[in-house]
């Protein structure tokens, strides 16, 4: 949809809201997707958001719930009747309801699951038994399964019964009679097949899996490992649910966010809608201890206070210096970190990407030193001082770098999450390295620098 056609069609429902005109709104609702009028809902007032949900069909609003974010799911639901409620949550993805009723207390997940449908109720109740960020809260129980003794024809229509039911159309997937997962076959094989041949004899038997207990990222991983669209689970080797890949992406996303937040130290989600007390909380701590940890770097300085007085040009290169260091050691940290997240690493990795960030320390620090030393030259006159400043910045790119790069790794060796090496603690501890190497090499040529 263009932006100008969906301007339209917003000022359209809009005004069909503000006049309680159902059937004028409910034909804009018939042309625009769901994502469009979940994006809208957001930005109407509360009484023009009371009429948009009760002008939405059951389905129709299963679907707006699905594009909208976990507060406002909630919300949404929170303002429906129990039976309403329970008609809609029928119609959504079980594995996405099982994620908005975790954030809920108990009594009132007992409130709205007693709106649904019995079996329906059911599969949700099981799904919030798994421990979160599983492989069993991310499967749905939405999926075509069929023995291994059915035949091609008998399979085509069990889809032709099911295809509405399923949340995927991929693949249809293979049982003994103890439900063990033996096979799966795909939707373009089985058009090929002729309707009296056995399933047995046409299914793959190579099926890759993950148990109830995977963990999530290592899930959405298999996803990219393998470019798979669905992912069986299984407990045992008992067939029990399914997951695609939408779920595998939200996992990804949700990791990434994650890691964003801990590299730039605010620990917890923060976005454009916080509130301003809420995200100052949040980043307070992380910045109250480097700011302790950053009175190291002031000591030093102090320390060295008669090179200092003795050569106040030396001044002039510490903010640089300092922010080179922590600006590489940053860049490396951001590279390994997003490394672990999407590959195995073994020793062999890890010492070849010691070796590729020494390198790479090496020629940066050489390129950046080389022009600083000429630029200090240049400034003061002084080709001593632009030795110093020079030879100082090499040294400490090269430190930042291999900093910026085993410090999250040796973290992840610890079963620590490298991500909370964040950009600022990285950062303030490249400061206290660099002004130690610089005022070191400063005081042993002060002489000459005098």
């Amino acid at each position: 949809m263009s932006q100008s056609k969906e301007q339209q069609w917003k000022l359209l429902l809009l005004d069909a809201l503000m006049k309680e005109r159902r059937e004028e709104a409910q034909q804009v609702i018939e042309e625009v997707y769901p994502y469009d009028l979940a994006k809208w809902y957001v930005e109407l007032a509360p009484t023009e958001q009371e009429r948009l949900l009760r002008y939405l069909d059951h389905e129709r609003l299963a679907d707006v719930i699905e594009e909208l974010e976990l507060e406002q799911q909630l919300d949404v639901l929170r303002r429906l009747d129990v039976e309403h409620a329970g008609h809609v949550m029928d119609l959504m993805e079980n594995d996405d309801l099982a994620e908005i009723l975790e954030e809920l207390p108990d009594e009132e997940v007992d409130r709205l699951l007693s709106g649904m449908r019995q079996d329906e109720a059911l599969v949700v109740r099981n799904l919030l038994t798994y421990p979160a960020e599983t492989a069993g809260r991310l499967m749905t129980n939405r999926f075509i399964w069929v023995t291994e003794e059915s035949t091609i024809g008998e399979t085509v229509e069990k889809m032709r019964d099911y295809i509405e039911y399923s949340e995927t159309i991929n693949y249809v997937y293979v049982v003994n009679q103890l439900s063990q997962l033996v096979g799966v076959i795909s939707y373009r094989d089985l058009i090929l097949a002729n309707n009296d041949e056995q399933i047995a004899d046409v299914m793959d038997r190579k099926v890759i899996s993950v148990s109830s207990e995977t963990d999530q990222e290592d899930v959405a991983k298999m996803f990219e490992r393998y470019d798979l669209v669905s992912l069986p689970v299984v407990e045992g080797e008992v067939l029990v649910g399914l997951i695609t890949v939408d779920d595998a992406l939200d996992v990804l996303r949700e990791e990434a966010n994650e890691d964003i937040e801990k590299l730039s130290a605010s620990g917890k989600s923060i976005d454009f809608d916080t509130k301003p007390w809420v995200a100052a909380t949040r980043r307070l701590p992380w910045l109250i201890l480097l700011l302790f940890i950053g009175l190291v770097s002031g000591s030093i300085i102090s320390q060295f206070e008669e090179t200092l007085s003795k050569v106040v040009a030396l001044a002039f290169f510490m903010p640089m210096i300092a922010g080179m260091t922590g600006n590489t050691g940053t860049q490396s940290l951001a590279v390994v970190v997003r490394g672990l997240i999407t590959r195995e690493v073994d020793k062999k990795v890890v010492t070849r990407l010691i070796l590729r960030e020494l390198r790479v320390g090496l020629i940066i620090g050489v390129t950046c030193g080389i022009l600083i030393a000429i630029i200090a030259y240049v400034w003061q006159g002084d080709p001593i001082l632009g030795l110093v400043v020079g030879s100082s910045l090499i040294i400490t790119l090269i430190f930042g770098t291999l900093a910026g790069t085993i410090i999250p790794l040796i973290l992840h060796r610890l079963n620590i999450d490298p991500a909370i090496a964040s950009g600022p603690l990285i950062t303030t501890l490249n400061d206290i390295l660099s002004l130690l190497v610089y005022f070191g090499i400063a005081t042993a040529f002060i002489s000459r620098l005098m």
